[in-house]
């Protein structure tokens, strides 16, 4: 992207949360490209389709609580030559839905965009019905699929303007509530690698989505106690970076992934896998939420308690050297 574009998006899009930014980039894209339609199911507000919706009310699908017609028209759509993006909570689309977007969308490769939002454990007080801790681990699992998790609201907008790249289907996870700040004008961005965020020596840390942010505090903190760690967001779930992996690795002696998902097959088990084909490694530790259904509550209360957020990082990785 263009060093000026990329400082616009800075301006506009900094403290904005991931969806937020889903709904004003659709609408810039949808107002160059006539294909471009919008699904959901009754969740229109929440998944920041509302503007799409008023400017183009022949372009917009609203299928009711019913997320399985829903991608099967997309796949429909998709095929007659629009290019759909469908919007939900993430776990109907992963879950609910998961057959049709599998056998209707992800099996003959159709350009449909699916981008979930109140992900992870976002929409906390909804309880386990509604935490999606498994989406990763599934998609990553489905032939085809491109598996995108942003920090916060620029990349959001630089992933987006991105998917005009991809030919085939599109998992794009996003927050609910406002991420924390992670790109700045010195950041770099490269949609089809790991980026580095900020310089550290013997720890690494690949952290995806919202955790990006919270690992960035925790770098921080541990700054101030001696440890030096370096941080990398890892947006790019699927296909995945092995390369940049692989060096991150030979310059590392603890690699620690964190991420707001189940601990097993999400970035944890992508970068364990990756791994596994490197002779030597570094020490791997996998933070996320356990293999459990959390209870409801309060979104920070909730990372709190399972040592997500910046202190909790720090403390978990102070334990460890």
């Amino acid at each position: 992207m263009k060093k000026e574009n990329y400082a616009e998006l800075i301006s506009r899009f900094t403290g904005k949360s991931s969806r937020d930014v889903f709904g004003d980039i659709l609408c810039e894209l949808a107002d160059a490209d006539p294909r471009i339609v919008a699904l959901s199911a009754d969740v229109s507000e929440s998944v920041r389709l509302n503007d799409f919706k008023k400017n183009w009310p022949d372009r917009f699908f609203n299928f009711g609580i019913a997320e399985q017609n829903m991608m099967g028209a997309a796949a429909g759509m998709a095929r007659s030559g629009l290019h759909p993006f469908v919007s939900v909570y993430a776990i109907f689309a992963a879950l609910r839905a998961l057959e049709f977007v599998r056998t209707d969308i992800a099996y003959p490769k159709l350009p449909v965009r699916l981008c979930v939002s109140h992900s992870g454990i976002s929409l906390g007080q909804g309880g386990p019905t509604h935490n999606s801790l498994e989406d990763l681990a599934i998609m990553r699992a489905i032939p085809h699929m491109t598996v995108v998790v942003p920090a916060d609201g620029i990349s959001a907008a630089l992933c987006i303007k991105n998917f005009e790249t991809i030919p085939g289907p599109v998992y794009f996870r996003m927050n609910r509530f406002a991420e924390k700040p992670v790109y700045r004008s010195e950041i770099s961005f490269d949609f089809a690698k790991i980026n580095k965020i900020k310089e550290g020596k013997g720890i690494s840390i690949l952290a995806c989505g919202a955790s990006v942010g919270n690992a960035l505090q925790a770098v921080q903190i541990l700054e101030e106690t001696g440890i030096s760690a370096a941080l990398y967001d890892v947006h790019m779930l699927k296909p995945f970076d092995e390369v940049s992996l692989k060096e991150i690795a030979a310059r590392s002696e603890l690699l620690i992934t964190v991420e707001e998902h189940n601990v097993i097959g999400g970035l944890g088990g992508a970068v364990a896998e990756s791994l596994s084909a490197i002779k030597h490694t570094p020490r791997l530790v996998c933070l996320g939420i356990p293999d459990c259904f959390p209870s409801a509550g309060d979104y920070v209360d909730i990372i709190h308690y399972y040592g997500l957020d910046g202190v909790g990082i720090a403390e978990r990785i102070k334990g460890m050297v």
